[in-house]
């Protein structure tokens, strides 16, 4: 299992809640380029439309730009493949307040691209704004007891 494009901000805004793994449809000249890591996550999320789970606004750049075809959108719609027992779960939890699905990494599994993404709660300013703290005061409790001994 090789990591090849992790959304870092995802954890930084969100709570994660539950993680779960889908497959991506993809063309073949998007797998190599989302293979060679030429995929963003900034700004993406999954949402479920007519009983499919679609991963919205990911920007997968171009492999060879003059072997691509000329109706190629890098940022259009990848559905998820997902059974449809985990499709009926998504829908009833992301009817809760707040939740949300959001794309987690893509990695590869067995030579198939895959997407973790997770329910999660969105956060305020003031939840991030104690993370932070609780970080600094660590750090220089782990500073202070490093200089001791």
């Amino acid at each position: 299992m090789t990591t090849l494009v992790t959304n870092r901000r995802a954890k930084y805004d969100y709570t994660i809640l539950e993680k779960f793994e889908a497959g991506l449809v993809l063309a073949g000249h998007e797998a190599k380029a989302i293979k060679k890591g030429h995929m963003s996550l900034k700004g993406s999320y999954v949402t479920i439309k007519d009983k499919e789970a679609w991963l919205i606004n990911s920007l997968v750049s171009l492999y060879q730009p003059k072997n691509t075809p000329e109706d190629y959108e890098p940022t259009r719609s990848r559905k998820l493949l997902l059974h449809k027992k985990e499709i009926k779960s998504l829908i009833s939890k992301k009817k809760q307040k707040g939740l949300t699905l959001v794309p987690l990494r893509v990695y590869t599994k067995h030579n198939r691209v895959k997407l973790e993404f997770a329910l999660g709660q969105g956060k305020g300013k003031i939840d991030k704004r104690e993370k932070i703290k609780q970080r600094e005061t660590k750090r220089s409790i782990d500073r202070a007891l490093k200089n001791r001994g």
